[in-house]
């Protein structure tokens, strides 16, 4: 059996758990560019949405529940404040979304629009 110093082991499962949960490098204009505060916010806030809608916002295949990867960013603001004012039909989306200012909103899902 192998033991590992302590650091090496904790950096080999975070590792492994962004390999697993599909990470995304964070929303930047420039995928070389270092990630911005607001980047990694967004990036985390819309980590919320994938243990439903798929890791990185794409969903299984055969699911239910719409992908929301790559989608356009006016798109899936438009449907979240649907939801948030709950005019559109949900089961737990309408809960969800009002957990979310308008600006939370719209770095999300310009996250989830930025996604390829």
């Amino acid at each position: 059996m192998t033991i590992f110093p302590r650091p090496a082991v904790l950096l080999r499962l975070a590792l492994l758990a962004a390999a697993l949960c599909g990470a995304q490098p964070a929303l930047s204009a420039d995928s070389a560019a270092p990630a911005t505060d607001a980047a990694l916010r967004a990036r985390s806030q819309a980590a919320a949405c994938t243990s439903c809608h798929g890791p990185a916002g794409r969903a299984p295949a055969g699911s239910t529940i719409p992908p929301l990867a790559g989608r356009p960013q006016a798109e899936l603001a438009a449907q979240m404040q649907a939801f948030k004012a709950g005019t559109r039909p949900a089961t737990v989306m309408h809960q969800i979304a009002k957990g979310y200012s308008d600006d939370q909103i719209a770095a999300i899902t310009a996250w989830f629009a930025a996604v390829r």
